[in-house]
């Protein structure tokens, strides 16, 4: 392990979710997951044990809320750094992470692309040292955190309609086809389909043939929940 890679303890008591959290952060260059935990007992005693320089932190456990739990940390003057995972979008909560210094809020459900996104931010900002030569340079330094803005659709597609595909998916634990997904937002089966395909270009869904009694398999996509591997994978999601 390089000296330079940074160490993160993954803070979850799902442990299906907190493996998955590690799989991906091993898959990232440069990260590297050092070990999960499932309350905050375990993360004091993990942290006293080991230098940990990143909590993946979920913020409902069994022993008590991780803000609370990141407030004494910073507190007693630890330095690790917090990135949030959690399924909570109460915007005052997001309020409190930042003026405790959370250095990203990532709402679950998620896949292994956003994850990345924010620890590669996270990692640009860390390498940040010296001393600024101006205003620009540490204008640089804060927007490595700043969520990137979205990617620009490919044509045709648009943004309000495939928030409602996207919607109609997460809804629909034994997923859709495109015709269902057609049918019930009110487009086309092509349409449906490409909005779908989409999603599994992005890694927000996967999509599995299942065959009938007769004729070609049917598509059917399914959305990917954090610590959901896609059809076909092995060992890693």
């Amino acid at each position: 392990m390089s000296a330079a890679e940074v160490r993160v303890l993954i803070v979850e008591d799902d442990p299906v979710a907190a493996d998955a959290h590690a799989l991906y952060v091993d898959r990232v260059p440069g990260f590297t997951a050092v070990g999960t935990v499932h309350s905050l007992a375990e993360a004091t005693r993990a942290l006293e044990r080991t230098r940990v320089d990143l909590l993946l932190l979920d913020l409902t456990l069994p022993d008590g809320h991780g803000l609370r739990f990141a407030r004494g940390l910073r507190a007693a003057g630890h330095p690790v750094d917090v990135i949030v995972v959690t399924s909570a979008r109460d915007l005052a909560v997001v309020r409190e992470s930042v003026s405790l210094g959370v250095v990203q809020y990532v709402l679950k459900p998620f896949a292994f692309p956003t994850l990345r996104e924010r620890l590669l931010r996270y990692a640009e900002f860390r390498a940040t040292a010296g001393e600024a030569a101006g205003q620009d340079d540490v204008d640089r330094a804060m927007a490595a955190l700043r969520a990137p803005r979205p990617a620009a659709l490919p044509k045709g597609l648009s943004a309000p309609t495939l928030d409602r595909v996207a919607a109609l998916l997460r809804a629909a634990p034994e997923g859709l086809t495109a015709a269902g997904a057609a049918g019930a937002a009110g487009i086309s089966r092509i349409t449906a389909r490409r909005y779908l395909e989409h999603l599994v270009d992005t890694g927000r869904a996967d999509r599995t043939p299942r065959y009938g009694q007769v004729g070609r398999p049917e598509l059917h996509y399914r959305w990917l929940a954090a610590g959901t591997a896609p059809a076909g994978s092995v060992s890693k999601v």
